[in-house]
């Protein structure tokens, strides 16, 4: 019996995910550790290995569906001895349940059995068939007992001789040269309004895949969308707003910030920490070696590790009526990126020196930014770190990442008149907010990690030792 291939849970908040890329196609041998499919997640783009051994029999959902249900079957391996055959007659309640169907993209038809009064056709063919606009009734199938199979539906759309009516043409250029970009990428392009003509692709063929659009709309403003797109939404005139599809990041983050913030007591403490000594201690640790260019974060990092061991009774998460109690400072840092915020965490920082530190993070965000982090190095952690000091912000508080228990909010350093020996004086001051779960961290306990940290933070040579 064909084995089904499973939309993976990459995390354990993981409900859906955008199946990005196929890298074998029907008939394809698999082995047990051959990358099969590549998974968009909320948070990083992952490829899945397989697991099982035989034959690709079925692709199920192609490249590029968004909001695919995770457990949803998204292909079928025929075993050793099997063939096409034993792929007849599965029932297409295999076919997963799509969220968030492709924007402007008809309804996929109801696939039915072979001698209903319907077309014989597989559910793959159908749906390829429905999102592309063509009357499945009127292509000839080539597959067992003339069913319509994914390559009769292919041909239709390229104009191939099978006979079937020729489907809605490929998208074209103004001189009429068709233009091949993958589902994904065309529907992030009519999303942005941007013209794929003037898009030069990097996949296979020259194909145009989502990098290609990625890196158009980096660089250049999107175009309005061209009148031709079929079911690309135009505003009507005068509507003061268009509705943006939210991205799967951007859901996880609404649906995690509003959780957090009417299900967790946050309390806020706020102190100035004097940094002229940190930057000096900075300036000369940077003067020493090319190789080594600390950030003022790396410092706040470290500090922030070290105090945590110093008030164990803060290193701690609300866990479901209990609580836990780390061991280790693992410090999740935000990583703002185009799209939203993730945390990579810096693991063991409590073990790691500044030069370790700063090459961890540098390395973190780096992947983040191009989605390809794990998910161990960004879930869990034991704290956090918001730092909105180089967009200028004074002070902020943030909302807790949840379930840890504190973040630390970091502003901008800055020249402020100050108070010494009685006289005044101008000094460099950052201020921080450190926001608490009530639930298991009191304020006094908070006022001590709070108050280590800024020991720390205006006394950097203590982080040496």
């Amino acid at each position: 019996m064909p084995i089904n291939i499973l939309m993976p849970a990459l995390s354990p908040t993981m409900t859906e995910g955008n199946l990005a890329k196929w890298y074998k196609k029907e008939g394809d041998a698999v082995s047990s550790g051959d990358v099969l499919v590549e998974i968009e997640t909320d948070k990083a783009t992952m490829e899945v290995e397989a697991v099982d051994e035989g034959t690709l029999g079925r692709i199920v959902v192609p490249e590029g569906t968004a909001g695919v249900q995770v457990n949803a079957v998204i292909g079928m391996i025929l075993a050793a001895g099997e063939d096409a055959s034993a792929l007849e007659g599965i029932a297409t309640a295999a076919t997963p349940r799509l969220s968030t169907p492709a924007p402007g993209a008809p309804a996929p038809a109801a696939a039915t059995a072979a001698g209903d009064g319907e077309i014989d056709a597989t559910p793959l063919a159908r749906r390829i068939a429905a999102q592309a606009g063509i009357d499945i009734a009127a292509i000839q199938g080539t597959g067992a007992h003339s069913r319509v199979v994914r390559a009769d539906v292919e041909a239709a759309i390229t104009g191939s001789s099978n006979g079937a009516a020729p489907a809605q043409p490929a998208p074209a250029t103004a001189s009429g040269e068709r233009v091949f970009v993958s589902p994904l990428a065309a529907r992030m392009a009519a999303q942005a309004g941007l013209d794929l003509a003037t898009v030069t692709g990097s996949g296979p063929e020259g194909r145009i895949v989502k990098a290609d659009i990625d890196a158009a709309l980096s660089g250049a403003r999107p175009a309005a969308p061209p009148p031709s797109a079929p079911g690309v939404p135009t505003p009507a005139a005068g509507e003061p707003y268009t509705t943006v599809p939210l991205s799967t990041m951007r859901k996880v983050i609404a649906e995690r910030m509003t959780i957090s913030k009417t299900t967790v007591p946050h309390f806020y403490l706020t102190v100035d920490c004097e940094i002229d000594e940190l930057l000096r201690v900075r300036a000369a640790l940077n003067g020493r070696s090319d190789d080594i260019k600390l950030s003022v974060n790396d410092f706040i990092i470290r500090a922030a590790a070290l105090a945590l061991m110093e008030i164990p009774a803060a290193n701690v998460a609300w866990d479901d009526g209990s609580m836990r109690q780390y061991h280790g400072a693992d410090i999740s840092v935000a990583v703002a990126l185009d799209e939203g915020l993730i945390t990579p965490i810096v693991a063991g920082a409590e073990h790691k020196g500044l030069a370790q530190i700063s090459a961890a993070v540098r390395d973190l965000a780096a992947r983040a930014r191009e989605g390809k982090l794990a998910p161990e190095e960004y879930q869990g952690g034991s704290f956090c770190i918001s730092n909105l000091g180089m967009f200028g912000i004074k002070q902020f508080d943030a909302v807790i990442n949840t379930p840890q228990a504190c973040i630390l909010a970091v502003g901008a350093g800055e020249p402020r008149a100050v108070a010494k020996d009685g006289e005044l004086a101008v000094a460099t001051v950052m201020t921080c907010t450190l926001s608490c779960d009530h639930r298991v961290v009191d304020g006094a306990t908070g006022a001590k990690l709070l108050g280590a940290i800024k020991r720390l933070i205006e006394y950097p040579p203590a982080m040496l030792l």
